[in-house]
């Protein structure tokens, strides 16, 4: 008879509150109450009073005490399996009636790291201005992971990231192969290197990585630019010899003037010309980034998020052509 009631007791079972299972989603992801309120811009009380409630509702309960926190219930994990799906729907039939209309009118929010703002967001949107007048854009300078955070949370509906192959390996905080998100390739970005005036290797008919073996290396302070740079010259057969570690452009490009050393230099970062500098492409060995656009999944079809996709990717093309 328990049994028997338990199941009737499930079949009784109320519609989820769309906006309440994303408080449990907030919660599972964020480990505790008061982060989860802090990135939904809720009380704690009120992110404890929605989960409740949608405990209620579901007639299960979702959190248990776990010393002074909340833990999740296993009730509450098989919800969130069932979540993500929901929400992917939720965001194909918000597509399909934005498709249902012209597609011309709309805001799509664009977020993406410094080097993407001067090379491909902005000449994109002034393209979408001719296109498209009435589709407005936003834009805002937001590195990984913290862009794709305000993806999931649909603060952002455009993420321009970067990642250093083609195949990258296991989901991780930069959006890379998550399900919640789908990814379009906008360019290889080649790095390019910056010699200064008089360098042995100007009027090289070929350059090569591997020629720079020598050298003194400026290198970006951290991250994926000194990464790559690194592991490119390794890669190489050497081992740079760094001997500068700066993290703006122009300065790099200011210290190669002077002499002390040579750079790599990603071709979107397009900085300004210096005299006594000279960015040249190499033959053969050079290393590069894939530059993508993450949007949510069951998003990529309504067409203004469409729009903003294809305008990215001629405004790529275009920047990092030789």
């Amino acid at each position: 008879m328990t049994e028997r009631r338990e199941r009737e007791g499930v079949r009784d079972v109320a519609d989820p509150d769309l906006r309440k299972l994303r408080v449990l989603r907030e919660l599972s992801e964020r480990g505790t109450v008061s982060a989860a309120a802090q990135a939904l811009h809720l009380t704690p009380q009120a992110v404890s009073q929605q989960i409740s409630a949608l405990g209620r509702e579901l007639g299960v309960p979702l959190t248990e005490p776990s010393g002074r926190r909340l833990r999740l219930t296993g009730a509450a994990r098989i919800v969130l399996r069932h979540a993500d799906a929901v929400f992917t729907q939720v965001e194909q039939m918000r597509a399909e009636l934005a498709a249902h209309q012209s597609g011309e009118r709309g805001e799509v929010a664009v977020a993406g790291f410094s080097t993407t703002l001067s090379a491909l967001i902005l000449p994109a949107v002034a393209r979408l201005r001719e296109t498209r007048p009435l589709l407005r854009t936003s834009l805002a300078e937001v590195d990984p992971p913290e862009s794709f955070s305000l993806l999931h949370r649909g603060e952002t509906d455009v993420v321009i990231s970067a990642d250093t192959t083609s195949n990258p390996g296991p989901a991780g905080d930069d959006g890379r192969l998550d399900g919640r998100f789908h990814r379009v390739a906008l360019c290889a970005d080649p790095f390019d290197i910056a010699l200064p005036e008089g360098h042995r290797l100007l009027d090289s008919p070929s350059l090569r990585l591997a020629d720079l073996a020598d050298e003194t290396w400026i290198f970006a302070t951290t991250g994926m630019c000194h990464d790559i740079g690194v592991a490119a010259c390794t890669a190489a057969g050497f081992t740079p010899q760094a001997s500068h570690a700066i993290g703006d452009w122009d300065a790099t490009l200011a210290a190669v003037r002077l002499g002390l050393g040579v750079a790599l230099v990603p071709r979107l970062a397009k900085p300004a010309p210096r005299p006594e500098v000279t960015i040249r492409a190499f033959s053969e060995q050079a290393p590069s980034r894939t530059v993508f656009a993450a949007v949510r999944e069951g998003s990529q079809t309504s067409p203004e998020i469409a729009a903003v996709l294809d305008a990215l990717r001629t405004v790529a093309r275009a920047a990092v052509a030789a």
